[in-house]
């Protein structure tokens, strides 16, 4: 089968859909499929800042096609980021590359605005098309603005399949949209258990001489690093060389930076900035105990790559998460933005080496079992099968109508406008 799969991140930009994405890419290669990806990027100052810029790498077996997000980076130049264009630069490379050599399918790696540019390209081609719902577009596209709103109806409603990571998500969606459960398959993320393994100089879930906490990922308020550190600062009453590793890039890194200088903590807390994928296992077996204290999310990558790692996890009640992670299972959970609940939980799993041990191997057996990639990709290409050959769903245009939606005509109350990188 021949597939276009249009992503809205990749490498080098620093995200779990980056994994994904590089991982899925190795299944459909290795399945015997012909893939082209298109993907976005950023190449100026301020979203390089957020995630990581410039055009994406070769991936082996895969024709890659980067586009510069040349409509989101309006914003630095004072104008509303004009995610139109860069929809339409995308459907123009897909058509393209069609005319050369005819795709059988297309799939869109987020709902917005990838998944706009999946349907309007099945649209003008008549093939199928398949769109993965993802964190930040189910968290808040479609909450933001009437533009927006409709868009996602258009994909949710119109598209020839829907993949989302969760039941927890799929019903933060469905309380947004109205979607109908009926109309998402769900499909986990995985890791590459191969890749992240514990470390052979240590028990699993024993404490270093300094006993060391590990935020991974995007540096975002909305990913709870905030509530961290005002937890970390409560705990170094009681365990003094206790250390914290703050891994990652986004857009609060200056927020937490200050935050850190405030309380005094600049011994404790080492900020290490930008990780690439090939580099976080290692960053993994940096910590003792791993901690993600997000408001939500799709699924995370980082919580599985820190099960597969052997961290005992101290984690939220939140979507995306708890349909993972279970509270004393496999990892201790507390409710986001609970600084003294998240202080709490940390202080446990510190104080109690049984525990930790316990948690952290329930959760690595877990992730071996039931996240690999082999399956994940296997699926994912029998929802490919399903859909090939069916006519595309064209209906969506009533909704949404590329034709007429522009960057001057779009809702321009929406906070993504000047904003793009919190997308």
């Amino acid at each position: 089968m021949r597939v276009c799969f249009i992503s809205r991140r990749f490498f080098p930009a620093i995200s779990g859909m980056s994994v994904y994405a590089a991982n899925l890419l190795r299944e459909l290669v290795a399945g015997g499929h012909d893939v082209v990806m298109i993907s976005q990027y950023r190449d100026d100052p301020a979203g390089s800042a957020v995630y990581g810029g410039g055009p994406p790498p070769a991936v082996p077996g895969v024709k890659v096609i980067g586009l510069a997000s040349l409509g989101e980076q309006e914003v630095g130049h004072g104008r509303p980021a004009d995610f139109e264009a860069d929809i339409e630069a995308m459907v123009g490379a897909a058509l393209a590359e069609h005319e050369a050599n005819p795709f059988d399918l297309v799939h869109a790696q987020y709902g917005y605005p990838c998944g706009l540019a999946a349907l309007e390209v099945s649209r003008r081609l008549g093939i199928p098309n398949v769109v993965s719902i993802q964190g930040g577009d189910g968290h808040w596209v479609g909450t933001c603005c009437a533009t927006h709103k409709q868009a996602m109806l258009a994909v949710l409603n119109h598209a020839g399949a829907l993949i989302i990571g969760s039941k927890s998500f799929a019903e933060e969606v469905r309380d947004h949209h109205g979607t109908s459960l009926d109309r998402f398959v769900i499909v986990p993320g995985a890791t590459d258990t191969e890749r992240f393994h514990p470390r052979a100089d240590r028990d699993i879930a024993a404490l270093g001489a300094e006993p060391t906490l590990l935020y991974h990922g995007r540096v975002d308020r909305r990913k709870g690093v905030m509530e961290l550190i005002d937890a970390f600062n409560q705990l170094r009453v009681t365990w003094p060389d206790l250390r914290l590793i703050v891994s990652g890039i986004g857009p609060d890194v200056a927020a937490v930076r200050e935050r850190v200088a405030e309380l005094a903590l600049g011994d404790a807390v080492e900020m290490t900035g930008h990780a690439d994928y090939f580099a976080a296992a290692e960053v993994y077996r940096r910590g003792d105990i791993f901690v993600s204290p997000t408001y939500s999310e799709g699924f995370s990558n980082t919580i599985l790559e820190a099960m597969s790692s052997g961290l005992p996890i101290v984690s939220t009640n939140a979507v995306g998460v708890v349909d993972c992670l279970t509270d004393g299972s496999n990892a201790l959970l507390v409710e986001p933005r609970d600084v003294e609940g998240l202080a709490a939980a940390i202080a446990r799993m510190l104080d109690d080496e049984a525990l930790r041990r316990r948690l952290a191997h329930q959760a690595l057996e877990e992730v071996r079992s039931l996240y690999s990639w082999h399956a994940i990709g296997r699926r994912i290409q029998e929802i490919y099968g399903e859909v090939a050959g069916t006519r595309p769903d064209t209906g969506w245009t009533g909704l949404y109508d590329p034709a007429e939606v522009t960057c001057g005509t779009a809702d321009p109350s929406c906070r993504f406008r000047s904003a793009p990188h919190l997308l």
